[in-house]
């Protein structure tokens, strides 16, 4: 390759793995508004999901709607033990949906203060797939979910990972 290429061709490298990177997930932006959304949207959520994450074995339940809200339960396994845990839902808000949770380490100790939870606003909706503020969940056929979470690591990076369920 001749070198005058060289740089802009690294630069269209790194902007096309950058862009492709957070494909799944989307973000509010100042003039974004939830759209319209029952939990009948996300109903085949619902089930005893199964994975592989941070290098062992994830598991997810979520309970079919009732009383305006999906509830679900996470936990990651390392080494036969439990790392940590997540506790949630989504709940109907008026018109739209948001998803909400808190996370526990494997003895139950809380990681947010008590009255707070990590929130994520509903962004956009469309057949089988749910955006969520920074987390995406995508249902691939009956029995295998993608969900897509943007992380971010404590010093100001973050990355998107996804978990890969079957039933």
């Amino acid at each position: 390759m001749n070198k005058k290429y060289r740089l802009p061709a690294c630069v269209a490298f790194l902007l096309i793995s950058f862009f492709s990177y957070a494909q799944n997930t989307l973000q509010f932006t100042k003039d974004t508004i939830s759209p319209n959304a029952t939990l009948a949207a996300v109903s085949w959520m619902q089930g005893h999901w199964k994975g592989e994450a941070f290098g062992g074995i994830t598991e997810e339940i979520w309970s079919p709607p009732l009383g305006d809200s999906m509830m679900f339960s996470f936990k990651l396994v390392v080494d036969g033990k439990v790392s940590f845990y997540e506790f949630g839902g989504i709940r109907q808000v008026d018109d739209t949906l948001l998803l909400e949770f808190k996370h526990f380490h494997g003895d139950f100790r809380g990681w947010e203060e008590k009255d707070e939870t990590v929130a994520f606003r509903l962004v956009k909706i469309a057949p089988d797939k749910a955006y969520f503020e920074g987390f995406t969940l995508e249902k691939i056929s009956d029995n295998e979910v993608n969900l897509y979470v943007v992380i971010d690591d404590g010093n100001g990076k973050s990355e998107e990972v996804k978990f890969n369920y079957t039933k």
